[in-house]
């Protein structure tokens, strides 16, 4: 089984979203925040779950879509994936955090 990490940005990414959410509704907030964790929960058995994120165009930098939001994900190695951010799909995406 592969052990999924949330990397120190990607659980500032959930917060931060949860606090902006829960200025109109705080439990919607708590449901979007463990639809997060929930749905990277399939990566544990098959980390190649997500797609290719397109602007990365690397197998291994993958997302997985949860509404309007990107979940995007490296898979380190047999046994290992980063969650590297949480991602609002409207909001252009700053390549520069997936280089190592």
């Amino acid at each position: 089984m592969v052990k999924v990490n949330w990397t120190i940005q990607a659980v500032n990414d959930i917060e931060n979203i949860a606090e902006f959410i829960a200025k109109d509704s705080k439990n919607y907030a708590i449901i979007q925040t463990k639809r997060f964790f929930d749905s990277v929960v399939v990566l544990e058995s098959n980390p190649s779950f997500g797609r290719v994120v397109p602007e990365i165009n690397s197998q291994i930098i993958r997302e997985i879509i949860l509404g309007n939001y990107r979940i995007i994900y490296r898979i380190l190695n047999k046994e290992l994936v980063d969650i590297i951010t949480v991602h609002h799909s409207k909001r252009q995406l700053k390549t520069q955090i997936f280089k190592k």
